[in-house]
């Protein structure tokens, strides 16, 4: 069945919300992932994970925000060591990725993207739903949706009507212990799921070691592959939906202050 929220009819998805009232938003950004990888990398590898978790486990999938997060900080491209080498290979101006080429600051766009993300779960919460889950693809968002959640948890801590829960993970915080160096940026990690879910938009000619630029990993490129990238889906897919039962089926132990994270 398909799982992904915007694509259903309105009793397609209360049967599926009743079934299971859990609803997946996975978090991505628009970032250089090497010359061999697509720039939504990561929001294509959160989608399919909450995908995978919803096939399997119950729920639905919100659409991926891909926007919003700021953009001159916590990105590769803005890296002082790095940013001249992709604004190079991208061909365009090395102060496209200055501050004053935005209408908003660092700070400001920071807030910006906490209060889009408090709106998506008042929005999920207006649904019906139980539990919502931050499926982050981009690994520092990780900090602004925990950010997120805190916030929506004080400003609906008292009111008579309030009772979604909500959680955030990263794949690599669910397989430590199980992988040696989980997650990476655009190395054989990233680059495996990509294999595995969207083959059409990697080009591993592209990552060849003089080509290479950009990449964080302990894994080169060159040995990703699709087998390896669906283990991992399904790997954390599996410990991820074990927690999200658990949180719909025992709430009470994620209600207090500090607890949801």
């Amino acid at each position: 069945m398909e799982v992904r929220f915007h694509l259903l009819r309105p009793e397609q998805i209360s049967e599926r919300r009743q079934d299971f009232p859990v609803v997946y938003i996975p978090l991505g950004t628009l970032e250089w992932h090497g010359l061999h990888n697509p720039m939504g990398a990561d929001g294509l590898q959160a989608e399919t994970l909450a995908i995978r978790c919803a096939t399997l486990g119950g729920g639905l999938v919100f659409p991926t925000v891909y926007y919003g997060e700021s953009r001159v900080g916590s990105l590769l491209e803005t890296d002082p060591s790095l940013k001249a080498g992709v604004a190079q290979r991208l061909n365009v101006s090395l102060e496209c990725f200055d501050e004053d080429r935005f209408p908003y600051s660092h700070s400001q766009q920071i807030e910006h993207y906490h209060r889009h993300l408090v709106h998506i779960l008042a929005e999920a919460a207006s649904y019906g739903f139980k539990l919502a889950i931050f499926v982050v693809g981009h690994y520092p968002l990780l900090d602004h949706a925990r950010a997120a959640i805190l916030f929506y948890n004080q400003w609906c801590y008292d009111k008579e009507w309030a009772h979604m829960g909500v959680w955030a993970f990263a794949d690599y915080i669910l397989l430590e212990g199980l992988y040696d160096n989980p997650g990476d940026h655009a190395g054989a990690w990233e680059t495996s799921h990509l294999l595995a879910s969207h083959p059409e938009c990697v080009d591993l000619s592209r990552a060849k070691r003089d080509l290479q630029y950009g990449i964080m990993s302990t894994r080169d490129p060159l040995i990703s592959t699709a087998e390896f990238g669906n283990k991992i889906y399904d790997d954390a897919a599996k410990i991820a939906i074990e927690k999200v039962k658990e949180r719909l089926e025992h709430p009470e132990l994620y209600s207090g202050h500090g607890m949801p994270l």
